[in-house]
């Protein structure tokens, strides 16, 4: 596992999955709901709210949803109160994971994520346990058909990106937390199609696990995690071989 980078494209294949679920709409309804509560229903103000409307029309949620729930956060209409909180802990091969959720109801949420943990031989701890390991950044993912390398280093970092990664199918533009909408912005200004933009954890070294049994126990925790109706990111800072990899999708 290629920490973040991997993580986002198993992130990118379940949103269709999610999204037959009903899952995906739950989860952008309620950062939909937060961003305006905390930044208020003006979109060309809030680039938070900007971009988890985007992502519900990515998502194909009906118009009248994204309205209400923009309502909700504001005030505008009742709805439940939902809180933001961070949990963080080892997984399996000594892994960090941070798992960041939203929830009406903290001590459900803490019991069932730490139920998670412990059942795939991970282990909750206390806050800044392992955060201290990681850097918020956002990541552009941007499809090699619709772009150059060259091209990405001159508009990109031009707006403010601080890296550019090439890997098998695209590029991955790394940009400071406050800059990532900007980035975003001066990339579509210059017709360069953007597959996806979030803020991530980007850990400061990776842990290799290098036997099949830890990475199967740690990839079946993350993606416990991720499934759970509470959770929005999970990032962990572990990595595991192509080799390794291949063995698990057998």
């Amino acid at each position: 596992m290629g920490g973040h980078s991997h993580w986002a494209g198993i992130k990118h294949k379940k949103a269709l999955v999610d999204a037959k679920k009903g899952k995906v709409f739950t989860k952008l309804i309620r950062e939909i709901t937060i961003a305006a509560k905390i930044g208020g229903a003006d979109l060309t103000s809030n680039a938070r709210l900007r971009k988890a409307v985007d992502d519900a029309k990515a998502a194909n949620m009906p118009a009248d949803n994204v309205k209400r729930a923009i309502m909700k956060g504001t005030g505008q209409l009742p709805g439940t109160i939902y809180e933001e909180i961070t949990y963080e802990g080892y997984g399996p091969g000594s892994a960090a994971v941070i798992v960041e959720c939203t929830t009406d109801n903290k001590n459900r949420t803490f019991a069932e994520i730490r139920k998670i943990f412990s059942n795939h031989g991970g282990s909750i701890g206390t806050s800044g346990c392992v955060s201290y390991m990681f850097s918020k950044k956002g990541v552009i993912w941007i499809d090699k058909e619709n772009a150059t390398e060259e091209t990405l280093m001159d508009v990109a970092l031009e707006a403010g990106a601080e890296d550019i990664k090439t890997e098998e199918d695209g590029f991955e533009v790394i940009t400071p937390m406050e800059s990532l909408d900007a980035v975003k912005s001066a990339l579509e200004a210059k017709g360069i199609k953007v597959e996806s933009a979030e803020l991530t954890m980007i850990p400061s070294n990776e842990v290799a696990i290098n036997d099949v049994e830890t990475a199967g126990k740690i990839e079946r925790m993350i993606e416990a995690l991720d499934d759970h109706d509470d959770t929005k990111n999970v990032f962990t800072n572990h990595s595991i071989a192509e080799d390794i990899l291949a063995q698990l999708d057998k």
